[in-house]
């Protein structure tokens, strides 16, 4: 993606089902789960850049001795920064005990995080606050072991201000109006709930305190917890929560927006939001690893039963398509093979652009992401090719000249845009920022002829920000007969609200391209119709019903919107002619078939919430209201 957008984070939770012996002795480290930790988050470090934490529970500790630890970093390698720091700590203790290294029953008491359940979180700030107290896991703590909540997600409610009035109406004072604290205190009050009435019940089965600890441990419902405190919940989630006495749960949106797999065996028990991540990890087979299933929750239990419990009805799925596309790791075997799809479906686009001039026409990407789909648009150039070939070879009177032609016939295949990963704008000054923004990407030189065109396949574009500051800028250099840029997703016209980092409607350069027609079509009016609609629809209270930002692109075609864009960023080129490509709708689905989250395309919004926040994305757009939605 040329444009940077932040977006979602990544979770990791690990459960070790035998003793620290155990692993020693078979894997060479006490410390396993702390190391495959440690991997899993690097693994998903694509998702996270902001912030990093880690959480550990230790299990059968006695009274006074510590059983929970938690670490963060906000620092710029979050990830390393805590990972050295726990292993620093440990590496301390055995330095001041030698024999700890060989006791790992005193180990475990004396060193902090060395424990059999454990929560890591990768973080992206959506919001701007990167500060420590931002960072997740977040803990809720408790004298009372089982009322102690460790809580981590990969999410966003929409509706944040209904659930913090429902936790004032509880009678709670929360101290942060945030999704992850109103989240946190809400399963936080449901657990207190729970435990009490347990409790009640063992005094009167004559139990103390005390003795009942692994009686609590049997009879907590966690599915019972999360059906209470998710009842009004809006949004898209993948929230995982380690409860103190060794509990652990996992819970997923009922749409399936944000993807949670896990591995289960007699050694361990592993959640994250990648499944190659655990597959790497773990070294086991794809088919072994399974997903949590849209609207349930993962629930370990301290004495090693696990389940699959529904927590929410059953609705239509619509797992998010940006992750098929950009977010996930492509080395997932089924990501692998539809962002290919995505590539190859846009073939036909292209040659009507090119005019099938094939000899003329040198193929490229912007790096990195886009290198899949760019491997499948070749395939079908190649398809094509071939085709081309035999239907020559098969025709007769061919003289060896026009065979040698046929036989010369391929795709042109090039590095050309290359991204200067060392370079980063410090300048804050207008005139010299733009200038070193425009050297973000270098070029290829001596490769294009004035007389090629140049295909460029970027993976979404979003802002068009770097499209225009950047790439054309440095792709006008090489002046080609024409630049076509390529996008392997469809035109983003509506902000998410479900964790990515896309929340204005006139940062969206397709939004912008749809209001410039209007402009110049003299239907500017709709826009205080639109504006009017969505005012209305929040003084009545039905804001959730529909989204009428869709008002404003439905008398375009894709190719008008497209055009639009082009012409509004031909600035940068000089008399060199500028094709946007967009990714069909269509085509969009047939590669992705089971991920039919496309609301940043559609409008679709697959939660009631989504249709209030792009209404309201809308008039903060009217107002010149730069605040977020939601």
């Amino acid at each position: 993606m040329s444009d940077f957008v932040k977006h979602e984070c990544g979770i990791a939770l690990l459960k070790l089902k035998k003793p620290l012996e155990y692993y020693q002795e078979k894997y060479g480290s006490a410390l396993f789960g702390i190391n495959k930790m440690y991997l899993m988050m690097e693994k998903q470090h694509n998702r996270g850049q902001d912030g990093a934490g880690f959480a550990s529970i230790k299990f059968d500790m006695e009274p006074g001795e510590r059983f929970m630890s938690r670490i963060r970093s906000s620092k710029q390698q979050p990830i390393y920064d805590i990972f050295q720091k726990i292993n620093n700590t440990i590496s301390n203790e055995i330095n001041k005990n030698l024999g700890l290294s060989k006791n790992l029953k005193l180990l475990k008491k004396r060193v902090p995080f060395l424990g059999e359940l454990m929560l890591g979180h990768v973080r992206y700030g959506t919001f701007g606050k990167n500060s420590i107290e931002s960072v997740h896991p977040f803990l809720r703590q408790n004298n009372w072991m089982h009322r102690n909540l460790i809580v981590a997600g990969n999410f966003n409610m929409t509706n944040v201000g209904k659930l913090f009035s429902n936790l004032v109406q509880l009678g709670q004072h929360p101290k942060e109006n945030s999704d992850t604290i109103t989240v946190m205190e809400n399963i936080g009050h449901f657990l207190d709930d729970a435990v009490a009435k347990i409790y009640k019940k063992l005094k009167k089965e004559g139990f103390s305190k005390f003795d009942s600890s692994p009686l609590i441990a049997e009879r907590l419902d966690i599915s019972k917890i999360l059906n209470k405190a998710s009842k009004d919940w809006d949004g898209g989630f993948a929230i995982a929560g380690m409860i103190g006495h060794g509990d652990a749960f996992v819970l997923r949106d009922p749409c399936g927006i944000r993807p949670a797999f896990y591995f289960d065996n007699d050694e361990f028990t592993v959640v994250a939001s990648e499944r190659p991540v655990i597959q790497t990890v773990f070294n086991v087979k794809l088919n072994s690893i399974k997903e949590i299933p849209p609207g349930n929750a993962l629930i370990l239990k301290k004495s090693d039963k696990i389940s699959v419990v529904k927590i929410f009805k059953e609705t239509e799925k619509k797992s998010c398509s940006f992750e098929r596309i950009y977010f996930s790791r492509g080395s997932d075997a089924d990501i692998y093979k539809e962002r290919k799809k995505l590539g190859y479906l846009l073939f036909d686009q292209i040659m009507e652009s090119i005019k099938d001039d094939l000899k003329n026409t040198v193929f490229s990407y912007i790096p990195n992401t886009a290198e899949t789909s760019f491997y499948g648009l070749i395939s079908s150039v190649q398809d094509y090719v071939r085709n081309k070939v035999s239907g020559k070879l098969n025709q007769s009177n061919l003289d060896l000249a026009e065979i040698q032609n046929i036989l010369e016939l391929r795709p042109r295949i090039e590095k050309i845009a290359i991204k200067d990963v060392k370079l980063r704008t410090f300048i804050t000054e207008d005139n010299s920022r733009n200038e070193l923004v425009n050297h973000v990407y270098d070029v290829t030189y001596g490769i294009v002829k004035p007389s090629d065109n140049l295909v460029i396949l970027d993976d979404s574009i979003v802002r068009g920000t770097t499209l225009r500051e950047s790439i054309l800028t440095m792709l006008n250099r090489l002046k080609p007969k024409k630049i076509i840029i390529v996008s392997s997703a469809p035109q983003i016209r509506y902000p998410d609200c479900y964790g990515i980092d896309m929340a204005k409607l006139d940062d969206f350069i397709a939004f912008q391209a749809a209001i410039k027609l209007h402009e110049e079509n003299g239907t500017i009016a709709i826009v205080k119709d639109v504006y009017d609609l969505c005012v209305d629809s929040f003084k009545n209270k039905k804001a959730e019903v529909r989204n009428h930002v869709k008002d404003i692109y439905k008398n375009f075609t894709d190719d008008e919107i497209s055009n639009k864009m082009s012409d509004m960023l031909t600035s940068k080129l000089n008399n060199v002619p500028l094709k946007i490509i967009f990714q069909k709708i269509e085509g969009l689905h047939e590669a992705c078939p089971n991920h039919k989250g496309d609301w940043y395309f559609t409008g679709n919004y697959p939660t009631p919430g989504g249709n209030r926040v792009v209404n309201r994305s809308f008039i903060n757009y009217y107002k010149g209201n730069s605040s977020r939605a939601y």
